[in-house]
C-alpha cells in the first residue's frame, strides 16, 4: 500500500483521506447515533409492541362478534342436493296366480336426485336475542377499554424506560466528569511532587481514586447499555440499535391532586372495565330470564326428489313441493335450575358492584401515595438543586487549595464525592417525580389523550 501511494505522488493530505476510513476505528463510527425523542419512542412502540397489536386484534374480535346474526335475530337457511346412481342385476319371479310373468334385469340403473332448501327463525325467545346483542355491545366496550388499558400500560412503560435512560446518561456524565477531576488532581500531585512541596502519598491517593472513578464510569456505562436494550425492547425493534435520547427530564410542576382524583372516578380504564362487566353480567341475567318465556320457530322448507330405475314396474318418480309451519316450546320444568343461575348470576352483579367501590377506594389510595411521591419529588429536585450549586462552589475552591497545598487529597476528596453525591441525588429526584407524575396521569387515564391510538 506504501510503495503504490508513494509511487501516485499524491499531495499529503489526499493520502490521508484516504488512509482515514481505515485508521478510524468502529468506536469512531459508533459515536454517530440517531436522537431519538420520547414523542418518536411512544409512536413506535404504538406501531410496533406485540403487547398493543395482540390487544388491537382481540378488541376487533369482540367488534366482529357483534353483529344482529350473532345475538340470533336472523334466520337460518341451509341448502342440500344429492344425485346418487346405482347398477344392479335384479331377478323378479311372480306366482302364476299374479298373471305377470318373471322378470330378469342386467346391469340395471337407478338414479335418485334430490335437492332442499330450509328456513329457520325464531321470531320470538322471551327476549334473549336483544339481552344477547347488549351484551355483544358490552363486550366490545371491552375489548376496546382493554386494549386503551394496554395502550396506557406501555405508553407508560415506554416512558419510564425513555427517562431511565436520560437519568442513566446524566450520570454517566457526572462520573465522567468525576474522572476529569481526578486526572487533574494527578496532574496537580505530580506537578507538586516535582516541586518539592508535594508527596508521593498525595500523587498515589489521586491516581487510585483515578482509578477507582474509571471503574465507576465503566459500571454506569453497563447500566446506561441496559436501559437501552430495554428500551429497544419495548418499541419491538432489534434490540441492539444504537441511539441518543434527550438530555433534560421536564417535570410537570402543576398536576392537581382533586382534579385527578375527580378525573380519574371518571375515566380510569380499570374503573371503566368494571362498570363494563358489571353490565355483562346483567345482560346475562336478561338472558338467562328470557327462558322462562316460551319460543317460537318458523319452520319453512322446499324440497325436490327424482328416482329413476331401470328395473321394476315403476321407471320415473319424481316429488316436489313446500312445507312450512310453526314450532313453539316452553320450558315447564327443569329441576328450578333457571332460578338457580339466575340467583347466581345476581351474586356476581353483587360481586362486581363491590369490585367497583374496591377499585375507587384502590384509585384513590393510588393518587394520594403517588401524588404525595410527587409532592416530595418536586421538594427535593429543589433543595438538591441549591445543594448542587454549593457543591459546585466548594469543588472550585477545594481545588484551588490543592493547588496551593492548603488541603491535602483527602479532604479534596471528600469534597469531590459531596459533589457526585449532590449530582446523583438531584437527577434520582427529577426521575422520581417524572415517574409519579406519570403514573398520576395513568391512574386518570389523562396520559395518552394527545396521542392517537386508533
Amino acid at each position: 500500500m506504501y510503495n503504490v501511494l508513494s509511487g501516485m505522488r499524491q499531495p499529503f493530505w489526499f493520502i490521508l483521506f484516504l488512509l482515514l476510513p481505515l485508521l478510524c476505528t468502529e468506536k469512531c463510527f459508533s459515536q454517530v447515533q440517531d436522537t431519538l425523542s420520547l414523542e418518536q419512542a411512544i409512536r413506535i412502540g404504538l406501531e410496533n409492541n406485540f403487547s398493543i397489536r395482540i390487544s388491537r386484534n382481540n378488541a376487533n374480535i369482540a367488534e366482529n362478534n357483534r353483529t344482529i346474526g350473532n345475538a340470533g335475530f336472523l334466520p337460518a337457511i341451509e341448502a342440500t342436493g344429492s344425485r346418487n346412481i346405482s347398477r344392479e342385476d335384479t331377478r323378479q319371479q311372480f306366482t302364476e296366480e299374479s298373471g305377470i310373468p318373471n322378470r330378469t334385469t342386467s346391469n340395471a340403473q337407478t338414479i335418485n336426485t334430490g335437492a332442499s332448501a330450509s328456513l329457520n327463525w325464531t321470531i320470538f325467545d322471551g327476549f334473549t336475542m336483544f339481552a344477547t346483542y347488549d351484551k355483544l355491545g358490552d363486550l366490545e366496550a371491552l375489548g376496546e377499554q382493554q386494549f386503551r388499558l394496554t395502550v396506557e400500560n406501555s405508553v407508560a412503560r415506554v416512558i419510564g424506560a425513555y427517562y431511565n435512560i436520560i437519568r442513566q446518561k446524566n450520570i454517566y456524565d457526572v462520573l465522567e466528569s468525576t474522572l476529569n477531576i481526578s486526572e487533574q488532581r494527578i496532574d496537580i500531585a505530580e506537578t507538586r511532587l516535582d516541586l518539592g512541596s508535594g508527596s508521593e502519598y498525595d500523587l498515589l491517593q489521586a491516581r487510585a481514586d483515578f482509578s477507582e472513578d474509571r471503574a465507576a464510569v465503566i459500571r454506569q456505562e453497563v447500566l446506561l447499555n441496559d436501559g437501552k436494550v430495554l428500551l429497544n425492547e419495548l418499541l419491538a425493534r432489534e434490540v441492539d440499535l444504537s441511539f441518543k435520547a434527550d438530555s433534560v427530564i421536564p417535570i410537570n410542576e402543576g398536576l392537581v391532586y382533586n382534579e385527578l382524583v375527580q378525573q380519574a372516578l371518571k375515566d380510569n380504564l380499570d374503573l371503566s372495565i368494571a362498570r363494563t362487566n358489571q353490565d355483562i353480567v346483567q345482560s346475562e341475567i336478561k338472558e338467562i330470564r328470557g327462558e322462562r318465556f316460551p319460543e317460537l320457530d318458523l319452520n319453512a322448507g322446499y324440497s325436490f326428489n327424482r328416482n329413476e330405475s331401470g328395473s321394476g314396474f315403476l321407471e320415473l318418480n319424481e316429488t316436489d313441493g313446500f312445507n312450512y309451519g310453526l314450532t313453539a316450546r316452553i320450558n315447564l320444568f327443569d329441576g328450578f335450575n333457571v332460578n338457580r343461575r339466575i340467583e347466581n348470576a345476581k351474586i356476581r352483579l353483587q360481586n362486581q358492584k363491590l369490585a367497583i367501590e374496591g377499585q375507587k377506594q384502590g384509585i384513590k389510595a393510588d393518587i394520594l401515595r403517588e401524588f404525595k411521591k410527587y409532592q416530595n419529588s418536586l421538594r427535593l429536585v429543589e433543595l438538591e438543586s441549591e445543594n448542587l450549586k454549593y457543591a459546585r462552589r466548594s469543588l472550585d475552591i477545594a481545588l484551588e487549595r490543592f493547588r496551593l497545598g492548603s488541603i491535602n487529597s483527602i479532604e479534596l476528596r471528600e469534597v469531590q464525592r459531596t459533589l457526585i453525591d449532590a449530582e446523583s441525588r438531584l437527577i434520582q429526584a427529577q426521575f422520581e417525580a417524572k415517574l409519579a407524575e406519570t403514573e398520576l396521569l395513568r391512574l386518570a387515564s389523562s396520559l395518552t389523550e394527545s396521542i392517537s391510538i386508533n
